[in-house]
């Protein structure tokens, strides 16, 4: 029978004393690695931050979803945000809610920026849109009787716009001759051959059925049954005074320079499979930009003075 020696419980105890600082550094160091895998990784609250969120109006239109995938092949993360409302997407950029929007000219930005306080700036052109005169009653400028009443959007930058298409067709006179800033006050009532109504920008175009005409903007000609083709007047976006109405993407000035913003404005201008989408739901009307943003930005910052200045 072989008997084992005794145990010392020294010798034992000295060596576990040792390697307990060695686990310690060892378990230290995998949360650490562990850590950065995570944080390289993103985590699922890193990948829903990651997605840049662009306000637009008509995000159903299908060119939306194809600018999503050029985007997601780009490896960027796009979330489409539709509103309605003209009034909601630059606020929702102001605070936050968004990262971009896409639906406004630079008039309108301006318009916003005075009146806000804020300092939201464009980043990329996107097109000019022609504002068109349509009606269901009537086949011509010419057949629209006197007295008869056309809608207008009720915002300030489309309006005035508006009102300068409705006086170059013939069918009112304006004070000013016609400036960014006109509005319904500006309208010679006496010298004119309609009346005018504002509405909001959404429902002049369904409001025909009651009205001899009304300036319908781009977004809404097609969603109310229209056709771009049968606009009885329109201006003219290839004006080069026309480039305030220029479209853009706008964020907050401090992310003016994010390359990622400014890598989706390339896609946008740059993929053709978007392009011609922007064209078709257009009827083929849009003038498609690539503006440099220096002139897009020096644009703005003339109408806000302009603006300052007319508003005191």
């Amino acid at each position: 029978m072989s008997h084992l020696p005794p145990t010392d419980p020294g010798l034992i105890e000295a060596p576990r004393r040792k390697r307990w600082p060695l686990l310690l550094a060892a378990l230290v160091a995998l949360a650490v690695v562990l850590g950065l895998a995570v944080t390289l990784s993103g985590g699922d609250d890193d990948e829903t931050a990651k997605a840049v969120r662009i306000g637009v109006v008509g995000a159903s239109d299908p060119y939306w979803a194809t600018y999503e995938k050029a985007a997601e092949d780009e490896g960027i993360e796009v979330e489409i945000v539709n509103f309605d409302d003209y009034n909601q997407p630059n606020p929702a950029v102001s605070e936050g809610e968004l990262d971009l929007n896409q639906f406004q000219h630079i008039v309108f930005l301006a318009d916003y920026n005075v009146a806000s306080g804020e300092d939201l700036q464009p980043i990329g052109a996107t097109a000019i849109y022609p504002l068109g005169l349509h009606s269901k009653k009537y086949a011509s400028v010419e057949e629209i009787p006197e007295g008869a009443t056309v809608a207008v959007p009720n915002d300030a930058s489309n309006q005035a716009r508006a009102l300068v298409l409705l006086q170059s067709a013939g069918l009112i006179e304006l004070k000013s001759g016609g400036t960014i800033f006109s509005d319904l006050a500006d309208v010679d009532t006496a010298a004119s051959k309609v009346e005018v109504k504002a509405l909001d920008a959404a429902l002049t175009a369904t409001s025909l059925d009651d009205l001899a005409g009304a300036v319908v903007n781009n977004d809404f000609v097609e969603k109310a049954g229209l056709s771009f083709d049968d606009a009885l007047a329109q201006d003219d976006p290839n004006d080069p005074n026309a480039l305030p109405y220029a479209n853009i993407f706008a964020a907050r000035a401090d992310d003016a320079d994010n390359p990622t913003y400014r890598k989706l404005v390339e896609i946008y201008q740059e993929n053709p499979q978007v392009q011609q989408g922007v064209m078709e739901v257009s009827g083929d009307t849009a003038v498609m930009l690539k503006t440099p943003v220096q002139d897009l930005q020096a644009s703005l910052e003339k109408v806000e003075s302009d603006t300052r200045a007319h508003k005191n």
